[in-house]
This record gives C-alpha cells, sequence and structure tokens, in this order.
C-alpha cells in the first residue's frame, strides 16, 4: 500500500529561518575545522570549539563555560580535560575567589584562537565578495541586532 503524499503549498516549502541560518553556520563550522588540521591542529573536533569561543581573555570558570555554550558542566568539563591533556588549555586558582578554578589558553590555546580568526577571517571575505560589501554589511548589522535582541532575553 502507498502512502499519497500532498504537495505543500508554496510557503510552506520555502526555507524557514532556522534552515537558513544552519547552512551557513555548518560551512563555518567546516570550514574552521578544515583549515585548523591543516594548520597542524588535528587532534581538535568541532565540540572543541565551544571552549574556544566563550573563553575570556584572563579565563573563565567551567560552570561560565558550560552555561554559555548551553551544554552541561559535565560535558564542558569532559571537553575541558581532553584540551587541558592536550596542551591548548590549563586550570589555574581564580585570584578574586580563591575557592574558584579558571579555565586558562596557553600559548598553544592562543594558537588556535589566532589561526580560527584567520579562517573566519578569509571565510568573510569569500562571503563579502559573493553578496557586495554593501549587503555584507548590512547582513552583519542585522545579525548582530538579532542576537543582541535575543541575548537580552
Amino acid at each position: 500500500m502507498s502512502v499519497k503524499r500532498h504537495a505543500a503549498p508554496a510557503e510552506l516549502q520555502e526555507k524557514m529561518i532556522g534552515a537558513l541560518l544552519r547552512v551557513p553556520f555548518q560551512e563555518t563550522v567546516r570550514r574552521i575545522d578544515a583549515d585548523l588540521d591543516a594548520a597542524g591542529f588535528a587532534d581538535l573536533r568541532p565540540a572543541h570549539f565551544a571552549v574556544f569561543q566563550h573563553m575570556d581573555p584572563g579565563g573563565t570558570r567551567l560552570t561560565d563555560l558550560a552555561e554559555r555554550a548551553q551544554i552541561t558542566k559535565q560535558s564542558m568539563g569532559y571537553l575541558v580535560d581532553y584540551l587541558s591533556r592536550a596542551g591548548y588549555v590549563e586550570r589555574t586558582a581564580d585570584t578574586r575567589d580563591g575557592r574558584a578554578i579558571l579555565v586558562r589558553l596557553t600559548a598553544r590555546g592562543d594558537d588556535v584562537t589566532r589561526a580560527a580568526r584567520a579562517s573566519l577571517g578569509r571565510l568573510e571575505s569569500e562571503w563579502e565578495a559573493i553578496l557586495g560589501a554593501e549587503r555584507y554589511s548590512e547582513l552583519r548589522r542585522t545579525l548582530t541586532v538579532l542576537g543582541e535582541a535575543v541575548e537580552r532575553k
């Protein structure tokens, strides 16, 4: 017995905003991963990016990293443990609170951050060439406003 499928109305066939945002996001992750691999950081995976992305310059508490990445403290702990063993981060005492531990980037972690930023710069240049400077600038402004509005909630 076959199930007859009905065509979705035209307005439902258009991609929803989540799908429109997903494709560029996935390309961003894919590109950074490939570029980091080529730069000698083959032991990193996209899951590790959450640590680097949410790190404060002077170090960050594990609980804050987990909250910012929207993952459990245990999952963030696993990522930090791996990155610590691989020499990308270190745990140090928080000088403002002797009971707290900060996660900080090592020199190797700083190298990853620089390589990822360079990769993003190249990707953004490509997207600007596709869209044109004015449209690309408007895209960045729009995403900034939307991101700030969502984060205020």
